[in-house]
């Protein structure tokens, strides 16, 4: 039985955190790719340091790679690189050591090996396989309104409103930023924080206490009423100065927030990053899909708290195993049993295929993605987030 009474905690890091610079430009490639061709194949990593963003990884699409002649179509490489640096200029990054306009660019993609591309397309007979093979995992919880763990959604939301504040201009506040937030937890519900942990880059000569001045009101805002209190321990910038953020104080590589992105602890995870990758990788695509059915199982009161794990071979396309677990909170008629024989029913048998369409993936949507979580976000008008709806719930409730 699981304990009903614990702390609990997750991070958060900022849009300007070097590796969120990094997932952030990955991301943009992968939007200016589907915008031209919405099948292009695109595994894309960026790292980045002082003055010097580099990208590598393998590319296909009609209209960006002339795979008879191994070489870009006319045109394209000057649209990735003034892509990327119109997305480090959103960022906020006008730094001596790091300006979206002066840091030296290195463009290192390449087609896409033609073994893997045998795998993955689809021909005769055989359905569009998997980008990769693995484990894919997704949760929902009913601890928050986003059906997403408490501590990870209180701690992105404290960053996003960081970064309104930047954004609106007239703060100290620089891009680069990490909280932390310890939650007490009783009847497996979260009642309490114990501790508060937040450390963002900031304007030269500012103190700890000017930067406290703005956080500690943003935070409270941030929490439920009553959260705070007088045993709520503090770290604002614990030690004391934070004026070099950003690539220029740390190397940034893409997929290093991988807890970030997902469940901050509260879930297991497969190993795979998100950003960079189209939608034919699985690493991405079907942990959105767990995540879309998790979410609709405690969405339509099957669960409190819900798992779910998927399997996939490279180059097959039906997954190799699916397994749900309840947590001992199913109810309403549901068990792990139940759900296992039919859920993966629901968005056509989960082939990379089948999740691509019925989650409209093959669009340009993921820029977007690349900061404050890839899930217990709201649906966009033009397909983003879709993985976060919740239209199954009627038909959840007839499966069991």
């Amino acid at each position: 039985m699981s304990r009903s009474s614990f702390l609990f905690t997750s991070e958060s890091v900022s849009e300007g955190h070097p590796d969120k610079v990094a997932d952030r430009i990955s991301d943009t490639v992968v939007d200016l790719f589907l915008a031209r061709d919405p099948y292009a194949r695109v595994a894309c990593e960026t790292l980045t340091t002082t003055n010097l963003v580099v990208l590598a990884g393998e590319i296909r699409g009609q209209g960006i790679w002339n795979s008879e002649k191994d070489t870009w179509e006319p045109g394209i490489e000057a649209e990735i690189e003034a892509a990327v640096r119109a997305a480090v200029r959103d960022i906020g990054y006008e730094q001596d050591q790091f300006h979206w306009n002066t840091f030296e660019f290195i463009n290192r993609l390449h087609g896409q090996s033609v073994d893997i591309a045998v795998g993955v397309d689809a021909s005769g007979n055989k359905d569009e396989g998997a980008g990769d093979q693995g484990i894919m995992f997704g949760y929902a919880s009913n601890e928050t309104p986003e059906l997403m763990p408490a501590t990870l959604q209180y701690s992105h939301n404290i960053l996003k409103r960081l970064a309104e504040v930047r954004h609106a201009g007239g703060t100290l506040l620089e891009p680069d930023a990490k909280s932390q937030v310890t939650l007490r937890y009783e009847d497996g519900k979260p009642v309490e924080a114990t501790s508060i942990v937040v450390s963002t880059q900031h304007a030269k000569g500012k103190s700890q206490a000017d930067v406290a001045a703005v956080v500690k009101p943003i935070v409270e805002e941030v929490l439920p009423q009553g959260f705070i209190t007088d045993q709520t321990v503090w770290h604002i910038n614990p030690t004391g100065i934070f004026e070099i953020g950003g690539p220029d104080g740390d190397t940034g590589l893409t997929g290093r927030k991988i807890i970030v992105d997902t469940y901050g602890g509260a879930s297991p995870h497969g190993g795979g990053a998100f950003s960079g990758k189209d939608p034919t990788k699985v690493d991405r695509s079907a942990a959105y899909a767990c995540r879309y059915l998790a979410k609709n199982v405690v969405a339509a009161g099957l669960a409190d708290r819900c798992t779910i794990q998927i399997s996939y071979a490279i180059g097959v396309a039906k997954p190799q195993s699916i397994h749900v677990d309840l947590h001992g909170t199913g109810k309403n008629g549901a068990t792990e049993a139940k759900l296992e024989a039919g859920i993966l029913d629901l968005i056509g048998g989960a082939t990379p295929r089948a999740i691509r369409e019925h989650l409209g993936l093959n669009k340009p949507i993921y820029a977007r993605t690349a900061a404050y979580g890839h899930f217990g976000r709201e649906p966009d008008a033009d397909g983003g987030f879709g993985w976060e709806k919740v239209d199954l719930v009627d038909q959840l409730k007839a499966l069991v």
